[in-house]
């Protein structure tokens, strides 16, 4: 083994894309959201209560790795969200504005899946996170010589694999969780068009397929560019905030023109489709492409409308039905709406996490506070396939 295999790592924190290396995107070709142009759209359309950070790593002066983290405030926010009104939610939301409002996130909040870093492959792994705890620690102290006290530091979201490699003395203060999972569906090789899919479903399903494609008859989907994200802008921050504040816990909400910001920079990259009733826009989904990947990203729809329409259904078809017939591998569905995504095909990928609170009395029952600040969903498995 050579000897600068070990050769001591060094890092750099930036708070603007103008500053990282003119090298970084060598580093995040294969993870579109840890590149340059995926992070000036934080920069330009963040949650209010998000403060972006970009790590560098070095070795030699060679950039050999790389690094988002997100601090949520949540002493910025209004409100978690609507949904649920009880006694066990209000003391949840008490305890979690007192004791850990502000969470520093290595890694994405806005996405579900491993987006918090990336090392070149020669890196030894235990090294590569060690300096990236360093980097963590100190940019916790950052904030608190800003008076902006860290209580949760979490790093998130890892498979079962992954987060193994974090089973070592640096990490053994932080509780190691598992969420909801993430719901992936994966193209079968043999699908070559959207009829493909259909014919491989059993007939229960085929029947839900066609109901929902039936309900949507009186409905137009339309691929929106930049301009016209922007005319209905007002609108689709509505129908964003009613399916957002409608989830029973939230910790950000989007900026306003997000969406157009989103578009404007990644371009084709980014998909955003509309769905109308007599010209007036009712609902519309994102995804980003990624790769042979496609990600979803949020949507929003009119609750009423939706109810009648299936719209959330057939939005899950037409998502399917684009990545079949563009030849991606798979789709990211993320940890929401677990059963109906299920029953379209997606499948769990248990995630896992860690996370620490900076009271040391806290963080010893952090088992226990976890298990009540996210209590464990119950959900049915669908297998819609022959």
């Amino acid at each position: 083994m050579c000897d600068d295999f070990f050769m001591e790592i060094t890092y750099t924190i930036y708070n603007s894309t103008k500053q990282l290396p003119d090298s970084w995107d060598c580093l995040a070709i294969n993870n579109i959201f840890l590149s340059k142009r995926y992070f000036e759209i934080l920069e330009k359309s963040a949650p209010t209560n998000m403060i972006c950070n970009y790590i560098g790593f070095f070795q030699a002066n060679e950039l050999i790795g790389i690094a988002l983290t997100q601090l949520l405030d949540a002493n910025k926010l209004d409100s978690f969200g609507d949904r649920d009104k009880c006694i066990k939610t209000a003391v949840r939301n008490f305890f979690f504005k007192k004791f850990s409002s502000r969470v520093l996130f290595v890694g994405n909040n806005l996405l579900t899946g491993q987006n918090a870093f990336y090392f070149a492959a020669t890196v030894n792994k235990n090294q590569a996170l060690n300096s990236l705890k360093k980097a963590a620690d100190a940019l916790e102290n950052a904030f608190e010589k800003k008076g902006l006290t860290i209580h949760l530091t979490s790093y998130k979201d890892f498979t079962k694999n992954e987060v193994q490699n974090f089973n070592k003395p640096d990490f053994k203060k932080y509780y190691q969780f598992s969420v909801q999972p993430n719901m992936i569906f994966n193209v079968a090789q043999n699908w070559k068009t959207e009829q493909d899919y259909i014919d491989a479903l059993l007939k229960k399903y085929r029947d839900q397929y066609k109901r929902a494609r039936k309900k949507a008859d009186s409905i137009v989907k339309q691929k929106m560019n930049v301009q016209e994200i922007k005319n209905h802008e007002k609108t689709i921050y509505d129908l964003y905030l009613h399916v957002a504040k409608n989830a029973p816990f939230n910790t950000f909400y989007l900026a306003e023109n997000h969406f157009s910001v989103f578009k404007e920079i990644l371009q084709d990259d980014f998909l955003f489709y509309g769905y109308f009733i007599d010209n007036q826009l009712i609902g519309f989904n994102t995804l980003i492409k990624n790769g042979k990947t496609l990600d979803t990203y949020f949507l929003g729809y009119d609750d009423t409308i939706q109810k009648d329409n299936m719209l959330y259904l057939n939005m899950l078809y037409d998502m399917n039905a684009y990545a079949i017939n563009n030849n991606f591998d798979s789709i990211v569905f993320g940890r929401t709406a677990l059963e109906i995504k299920s029953s379209i095909g997606a499948k769990p990928i248990k995630m896992f996490g860690l996370i620490k609170h900076s009271n040391p009395f806290l963080n010893h029952y952090m088992h226990k506070i976890f298990t009540y600040l996210e209590p464990e969903m119950i959900w049915n498995e669908r297998n819609p396939f022959k």
